[in-house]
């Protein structure tokens, strides 16, 4: 009888040390879901939903973050209050990690050139702002140029129409949200209302040599100066608060990021794919 109980506690034993934590398995369907896409490939529909599944089921103590971290507590004195960024797991078809925002805290508009991106809010309260592309610029009037403003609309470079998809607060616990490299919203900024934690999934990552780098950008109001005939104006039903020029502009000053060791569950990297 007692060799039966002491077996049966080593079972339970060998069972607790299998269990898959939410992290990997959020990484082992990474895995799986992006092993046959690259740059611009969206994941097929049943891969989207898995990691949406796991992502909209996970909270902060699945990856060791809580508001009382001493990240939430720095601040840049006369800029952006300072973001930590904890590095999960990087390869060449996706990375994972998780930004921490101070209430204030701001990640000022930016790309993701090529990629999709999936983004789960840990807790906290944060507004998010995101814009597409307008794919046929055609359809807007084009403004004149504004030298007041310090740009020229009129096919300057690093200038591009786009229109707004996202201009909503959201707080914790709510689902994951997904942007595609066209569509959803690629274009976009967070900026936290209180402490926030954000857990990002990108696939593929960043990657400088291959052309997908962050690229901030400055907004402008959609200027509709043009009467003219041969200038179309906004699609019937649209709003002109829609739709706004968007500038590429370096790093913002005072903007910083600041890397910090990931301590939550480990994950276990798998070597090839």
């Amino acid at each position: 009888m007692g060799m039966e109980k002491v077996s049966g506690e080593r079972k339970k034993r060998r069972m607790r040390q299998k269990k898959v934590t939410a992290v990997q398995k959020l990484y082992d369907t990474c895995t799986e879901v992006f092993a046959d896409c690259g740059p611009g490939v969206i994941p097929n529909a049943e891969g989207i939903e898995r990691l949406k599944d796991i992502l909209n089921g996970m909270t902060e103590v699945d990856v060791g973050v809580r508001p009382n971290m001493p990240y939430f507590k720095l601040k840049e004195i006369g800029g952006f209050p300072k973001i930590t960024y904890l590095h999960l797991c990087e390869c060449d078809k996706f990375s994972i990690g998780i930004f921490l925002l101070p209430p204030s805290g701001v990640l000022p508009l930016h790309n993701h050139p090529q990629m999709t991106v999936f983004s789960k809010l840990l807790f906290g309260t944060m507004h998010i702002k995101a814009y597409d592309w307008v794919d046929d610029a055609a359809l807007i009037s084009t403004p004149k140029l504004d030298s007041s403003e310090g740009f020229d609309l009129l096919g300057g470079v690093g200038v591009r129409l786009a229109k707004l998809k996202v201009n909503a607060e959201f707080t914790a616990p709510c689902n994951a949200s997904i942007l595609y490299p066209t569509d959803g919203g690629n274009m976009h900024c967070f900026t936290a209302m209180t402490s926030c934690a954000v857990l990002d999934v990108l696939g593929p990552p960043y990657c400088d040599p291959e052309g997908r780098h962050c690229q901030y950008y400055r907004t402008h109001p959609f200027m509709d100066l043009s009467e003219t005939d041969d200038e179309k104006k906004i699609p019937e039903g649209e709003k002109i608060e829609s739709y706004a020029w968007l500038e590429e502009i370096d790093k913002p000053k005072g903007l910083s990021v600041i890397g910090a060791m990931y301590s939550g569950p480990k994950i276990i990297e798998k070597l090839a794919f």
